[in-house]
């Protein structure tokens, strides 16, 4: 579509990844929406919108990713600009939903924060919501609004297609990611591998079963995120110890917080492959860390929104 196709489009970034809004700006051949987000003195969040938008439908790109109660306000506050500036619609692009992995109760008294924060996301008036590989999927009905979940596996797949590896293995790191590692084993025609983590004992060490079969096998990890990489880097050392051929290992969110970067640089993983949902530092990005960009597919999707075309396509492709 050309630019004057977004003649009534309006997308703008709050502080957490201007470089992947901007990319994702460029794919869809528009310029980014004039705004400033800063902090008075005493640390509040002060949004500043420079351009009308009086009947615009409005686009905000902001992953919430560290600081993530910092870039969660953000959000929130241009939401309420943008909405008393008389827009005709606000949709948020969240590449990386935070709080997602507390969706339960995972013991008394916990609570669901994820909820929480969708019922924010509602009670400013965002109207829709485009984001990325979800913790959970069912996290989609926490919010009382349309929501978009893409997906990160096709990209990885198409990457490790064009490796070509043989007596190939997808590995679920633990049984929460057993589905996706199906997904991404069927266009291989491959098996997969599952990582039985159990504790024999209280304070005894996990002992880590796998069932499938490894040895002399080119395994690919794949998870929804890498947060401190011990999940990973762990499952990555059982498969070498197995006598795996390679480990390489997948991820649509790089959190890499804590000791991750020193876990992955000294674990077996040959190549460790990223998409960009969240910012990743020059001094984060290791030799064995490669990053693919998904600015495309949320350029094609917010496009699809505005214009009332069907999302389900790109699943299909």
């Amino acid at each position: 579509m050309t630019s004057e196709a977004f003649s009534n489009l309006k997308l703008f970034t709050c502080n957490s990844h201007p470089e992947l809004a901007q990319e994702i700006a460029e794919h869809m051949g528009v310029e980014l929406g004039k705004s400033t987000v800063t902090k008075f003195s005493d640390g509040e969040t002060s949004v500043s919108i420079w351009e009308s938008v009086r009947g615009k439908d409005c686009f905000i790109v902001q992953s919430t990713c560290d600081p993530v109660n910092d870039n969660l306000m953000e959000l929130l506050i241009m939401t309420d600009a943008l909405k008393r500036a008389s827009c005709n619609s606000v949709t948020a692009v969240i590449p990386y939903y935070g709080y997602a992995r507390q969706d339960r109760k995972a013991k008394a008294r916990d609570p669901i924060t994820s909820k929480l924060v969708a019922n924010m996301i509602t009670a400013a008036g965002i109207d829709r919501v485009i984001t990325m590989d979800l913790h959970a999927s069912q996290e989609q009905g926490f919010f009382d609004i349309p929501v978009d979940h893409m997906l990160g596996q096709p990209m990885l797949t198409d990457y490790f297609k064009l490796k070509d590896l043989e007596d190939m293995v997808i590995v679920s790191p633990d049984h929460g990611s057993v589905t996706r590692a199906r997904n991404m084993a069927k266009p291989f025609n491959v098996p997969i591998a599952i990582i039985d983590k159990r504790r024999p004992e209280p304070n005894k060490s996990e002992i880590m079963n796998i069932i499938g079969e490894v040895r002399d096998k080119n395994c690919i990890i794949l998870d929804d995120m890498i947060d401190t990489a011990g999940t990973i880097c762990n499952a990555a050392k059982a498969l070498d110890d197995l006598g795996a051929r390679s480990v390489y290992a997948c991820a649509t969110h790089a959190v890499l917080s804590g000791p991750a970067i020193e876990r992955i640089e000294a674990s077996p993983i040959k190549e460790m492959v990223l998409l960009n949902t969240i910012p990743i530092p020059e001094e984060k990005r290791l030799k064995k860390i490669t990053v693919l960009s998904a600015g495309h597919i949320f350029a094609e999707t917010i496009s699809r929104v505005y214009s009332n075309k069907a999302i389900s396509v790109m699943f299909n492709s």
